[in-house]
């Protein structure tokens, strides 16, 4: 692993994800009632992995169904932000930083495509991605996961950064 991205791994306390293309492999099923969409279980056991050592964990989503807060809230996030269209995320993502004393530098953003973009590329976050994100999420990412979207990479970098803090499995 590459010294920087280490050092910058050792100071992280807080996740912020999108959800589509992230936790989903960004199909959608649509119904009369809601838009469905798959989450992969092992994403949500890291999440709680995360939340037990005391790690600030929010989504930022432009998804605007009740069944995704269910989810991410029976995971034990709290902080769920829904309907943050491409022009709004960064305003969201600064918003809850200031509104939890939280250093952009500490944080690792996971995004996949063009709305994640201006959180990835003009804030002093570690940006990350899925292996199967858009070229130019890509091209600023700090790292790149051999995972794709909605198959591990939540968990992969949750697992990245206890790992490099050496927290991963201390919570039993």
């Amino acid at each position: 692993m590459d010294i920087r991205l280490r050092s910058r791994l050792a100071n992280i306390t807080t996740f912020v994800f999108d959800v589509d293309g992230v936790f989903t492999d960004a199909t959608l099923i649509v119904s009369e009632n809601d838009v469905l969409r798959t989450f992969n279980v092992r994403d949500g056991y890291a999440i709680q992995m995360a939340l037990k050592q005391g790690y600030n964990i929010a989504v930022i989503t432009g998804g605007k169904q009740q069944s995704i807060a269910t989810r991410l809230h029976g995971l034990g996030i709290k902080d769920v932000f829904l309907n943050a269209g491409t022009d709004q995320k960064l305003e969201v993502y600064n918003g809850y930083l200031e509104k939890n004393n939280i250093e952009a530098a500490h944080t690792v953003f996971v995004g996949d495509d063009i709305p994640d973009y201006l959180v990835m590329k003009y804030t002093e976050t570690l940006a990350a991605c899925p292996f199967d994100a858009v070229e130019e999420v890509q091209s600023i990412a700090d790292y790149i996961s051999d995972k794709c979207g909605g198959d591990g990479v939540v968990r992969d970098v949750i697992e990245l950064v206890m790992k490099a803090q050496d927290k991963w499995l201390k919570v039993f």
